[in-house]
């Protein structure tokens, strides 16, 4: 039996829900790419099934920030998703600020557990500094699905450097993930 693994790449293309911005670069293209490696790579594994919350560039959920969010949690849900990764970009008035960090409901909890084998591995594969994992009950996506979920903040848009490497180099950023979800799931 295949693990079900819903992949929300947030923000939508345009408001609603439009994500941050830095260095010239949007982070809900940022976070399509990303997704898109990341289900290719799930897909080649017979040991995953995956969706996405944005098939294509184009994809818009709801019609409101609450709308948009609650478009993804009930996919998910309605799916019976295992786990639910949402990726996203961090942003910072600091440009020196950077690295990756993800965020789940609660600690102990397998979402808290699978966040920090992501990071971990995302950190160690990117080079980019591990920021660790941490509890935000207050996120939507984490509370109201009905799987482990993990909220992942691959890097900072505003800064430089992790900008470039984001844009560059989407399918880097894809592989760390996935071997943190491998890492979690053997």
């Amino acid at each position: 039996m295949a693990t079900k693994i819903y992949i929300d790449q947030g923000h939508n293309p345009e408001n609603p829900n439009a994500g941050a911005e830095g260095n010239g670069l949007l982070e809900q293209d940022i976070t399509y790419r990303v997704g898109q490696e990341l289900a290719a790579l799930l897909r080649a594994d017979p040991n995953f099934e995956v969706r996405l919350s944005r098939p294509t560039p184009e994809s818009t959920l709801g019609t409101s920030n609450s709308t948009s969010l609650r478009a993804r949690v009930d996919d998910a849900n309605r799916w019976g998703a295992d786990a639910f990764i949402s990726i996203h970009t961090n942003a910072s008035d600091n440009p020196r600020a950077g690295g990756v960090e993800a965020f789940a409901y609660s600690s102990p909890s397998v979402a808290f557990s699978l966040g920090e084998d992501i990071v971990e591995r995302l950190s160690s594969v990117t080079g980019l500094r591990d920021r660790g994992m941490k509890v935000r009950p207050g996120l939507y996506v984490l509370r109201r699905t009905a799987m482990p979920a993990v909220l992942a903040e691959i890097g900072f848009i505003t800064n430089p450097e992790e900008a470039a490497l984001m844009n560059r180099d989407p399918a880097l950023f894809a592989r760390g993930i996935y071997e943190g979800i491998l890492q979690y799931y053997s």
